[in-house]
Order: structure tokens, then C-alpha cells, then sequence
């Protein structure tokens, strides 16, 4: 152990902590920087001469807002251990771990920065061909490899134990589902938009819809979700793709993961031209498809349900996947748009006109797609309604 007890690292310690551990000789030279803009941790780069690895610890308190909102350290175990489940259903798509420290709350891990965060990429024009298969198969493996279909009632009952996250999912539940709805502290929008704000808070339908999406989300536990998969938990190349930061990870909604990837698809593509917006359009469809083939890939290969070869079973539980991924979406837009943890895509948009409009947008068509999530059954579908809405 290199510490007996938790202390944030630094530049300095972090370095040394690799050399105690062998990862790099004693006697190499390193640069150590903090590269971390998250809201919830310190990350290092360290580099030597022909390897470099990432540290992250977890801080003991929320980076965003500061002491007075503390968090638990079990998340970084939570990260750590779902890295390395990940890593076993879809190695391809995960970044290697090579050692953790409970009691540190870090995990050191795989370098990336030969790629680029995705939304950072996404808003300076790139497009990524192939983020929207990889990602759609990553989601498959690890939900369907985690579920009860895989493993079994009581085997999914035993790592489901595992990964109760209270506090990240208490986050989830006030951020995503609660606060957005009503005049909460936490919320942060452009006093421009206090017209639509006031109007959402004051729709008892959309309200009683996120309430119903918020006990989907409290109850079910189908899987062992990223919990997190938004574009700037992706690292992205034109031939490579990278998930990271599963600290959020539970058992929850089969719909949650690729609700969230395809909201901040959505929301990119508000924040471009209209002749800039078919790959995001292209992606949204592209997840989907692959999600669904994959997931009846594994479910024909290796299925531990009696029903599993009951005509129609599958297909009815793939468009309830669907269907509860796209109010999830509708409130990842609405949530990003005027709550606490906004997304560079729209924030960033230095026109104040276009900016609003795109705000506007992304609060009355995740509105829309949370209130009328039933009617909704393709991808295909999705796109068109949101071609139709920005007209």
C-alpha cells in the first residue's frame, strides 16, 4: 500500500505512486500532468519515455460544486470493478485497467489521448463513421451479458448486490428526473428561456410522465448499466472507440444507456448547420439497429429464459426497450438544456440567437418525445420527428 489511509493525490504523488508500483523504473523520468475538466474527479496523465498510463481518484466531494456536496469513495471501486466487467463482454470498446486501490479511490488505466473526446470532436465538425456501431454493440455485450438472460436469476441477484450506487443514483434520480421539474436550486438557465421553464414546470402532463420514467428508473433492474453514456464518456477516432467513466454504474433500465448517447447526438445536432446534421441523424438510426441485432445475436446464442423461444417474447421486450429509451432521452435533452451539468454543444454556441433557439428546441422536443414516448416504435421515426421539429 502506498498510502495507509485516503489522500487526494498530486502532480508529484501520482508519479511516484506509478514507480512504486512498477509500472514505470525507478529511475525513468516522467511529466505528470492534471488533465481532469469532470465534475466529480482528478485525473492524471503520466508519461515516460515508452509507456504512459491514466490515474483517476475519486475526490470526496463533488469537483463541480466543492466540500459542502460530499460524495462516497465506494464509486471508484463501482468504476473500477464495471470497467473490468465491461472489459469482459466488449474488451474492444473498454480501456484496459491495470491496477486500482480501493482505499486510494483510484484506478489506473489505460492511456487514450491518441483519441479525442467524442463531444469535443462532434462540436469542432468530426464524425466519427464508426462510433455509432461500436457503441451500439457495447451496450448490447454488457447489458445482455449482465442480465438475467445471461446469467440467471440468481446470479444476476448476486452481482446486482454488488453494485447498489446510492449516492451516484440519488444524483441521477434529482438531476435527470426531479429538479429539472420544478423550481430547484440546482437548476441553471438563461434568464432568456424563463418563459419555457416556467411553462414546463407548469405541465402537469409532461410532469406525470417524467414521474412515471423516474419509477422505471427507481425499480427496475434489468442490467448492469454505464449509468453515464453521454458523447463526452466516449473517446473517438475515425477507427477507434474507447467507453469511459462507468462511476455511475447500477442495475437499472435496459433503455437508460442508449437513451442518454442518443440525446447528446441530438443536442450536437441542434448546435449545427442543417447541411452538418445527417451523420448525427445517421448515428441515432445506425445505435439502434445495431443494438437490436446485437442483443438478438446474444439472446439466440446463450439464453437461460424458459420463454426465450416464445413467439413474440423478444420482440416485445426490444420495443419496450424502446420505447422507455426514448422518454429517458426526452429527459436527458430537458435536463442538459436548464439543469445543473449542461452540455458544451449548446452552451457553447456564441450567437445568442441561435443559441436560444437551440435551447428552446431541445426543451420542447425532449417534452415532446418523454410525453409521447408510446408512439414511437424506429429510430427511423425519431429522426423524422426531430427533422419535422427544426424546421
Amino acid at each position: 500500500m502506498f498510502m495507509s489511509s485516503y489522500q487526494s493525490l498530486t502532480i508529484d504523488s501520482a508519479a511516484a505512486l506509478v514507480k512504486k508500483l512498477g509500472l514505470f523504473d525507478e529511475s525513468e523520468s516522467l511529466t505528470s500532468n492534471e488533465i481532469g475538466d469532470g465534475n466529480l474527479n482528478y485525473v492524471f496523465h503520466i508519461k515516460g519515455t515508452d509507456n504512459s498510463v491514466i490515474v483517476k481518484q475519486a475526490l470526496p466531494y463533488a469537483k463541480v460544486v466543492g466540500e459542502s456536496w460530499p460524495l462516497t469513495l465506494e464509486r471508484a471501486d463501482i468504476e473500477n470493478r464495471a470497467l473490468r466487467i465491461q472489459g469482459t463482454f466488449s474488451p474492444h470498446y473498454t480501456p484496459k485497467v491495470y491496477y486500482s486501490d480501493k482505499d486510494l479511490a483510484i484506478t489506473i488505466m489505460e492511456d487514450l489521448s491518441h483519441l479525442e473526446i467524442a463531444r469535443t470532436g462532434l462540436i469542432n465538425g468530426q464524425d466519427y463513421p464508426h462510433i455509432a456501431r461500436h457503441t451500439g454493440e457495447f451496450i448490447a455485450r454488457t447489458l445482455y451479458g449482465t442480465s438475467d438472460f445471461a446469467l440467471g436469476p440468481q446470479e444476476k441477484k448476486k452481482l446486482q448486490h454488488t453494485f447498489s450506487n446510492p449516492e451516484l443514483c440519488d444524483i441521477t434520480e434529482g438531476l435527470v428526473f426531479t429538479d429539472p421539474f420544478f423550481d430547484a436550486e440546482t437548476n441553471d438557465f438563461e434568464e432568456a428561456l424563463r418563459p419555457e421553464v416556467e411553462s414546463l414546470w407548469g405541465d402537469n402532463e409532461l410532469k406525470l410522465h417524467a414521474a412515471q420514467l423516474k419509477r422505471l428508473f427507481l425499480t427496475s433492474g434489468d442490467a448492469l448499466l454505464h449509468g453515464d453514456l453521454h458523447t463526452g464518456s466516449i473517446f473517438a477516432s475515425e477507427t477507434e472507440t474507447k467507453i469511459i467513466d462507468p462511476e455511475f454504474a447500477f442495475y437499472g433500465p435496459f433503455g437508460f444507456d442508449i437513451a442518454h448517447f442518443t440525446a447528446n447526438l441530438l443536442m450536437n445536432a441542434l448546435s449545427r448547420a442543417e447541411n452538418r446534421r445527417e451523420p448525427l441523424y445517421e448515428h441515432v438510426t445506425t445505435v439502434w439497429n445495431v443494438f437490436t441485432q446485437e442483443f438478438t445475436r446474444l439472446w439466440q446464442e446463450n439464453n437461460t429464459e424458459a420463454f426465450a423461444d416464445t413467439d413474440g417474447y423478444l420482440e416485445w421486450l426490444l420495443d419496450d426497450v424502446f420505447k422507455q429509451a426514448t422518454g429517458f432521452m426526452g429527459l436527458e435533452m430537458i435536463r442538459r438544456t436548464i439543469g445543473l451539468a449542461h452540455v458544451k454543444d449548446l452552451d457553447g454556441i456564441e450567437d445568442d440567437t441561435a443559441r436560444l433557439q437551440a435551447k428552446r428546441r431541445s426543451l420542447s422536443i425532449g417534452a415532446h418525445f418523454v410525453k409521447e414516448r408510446a408512439s414511437y416504435s424506429s429510430a427511423e421515426q425519431l429522426v423524422a420527428a426531430f427533422k419535422e421539429a427544426v424546421k
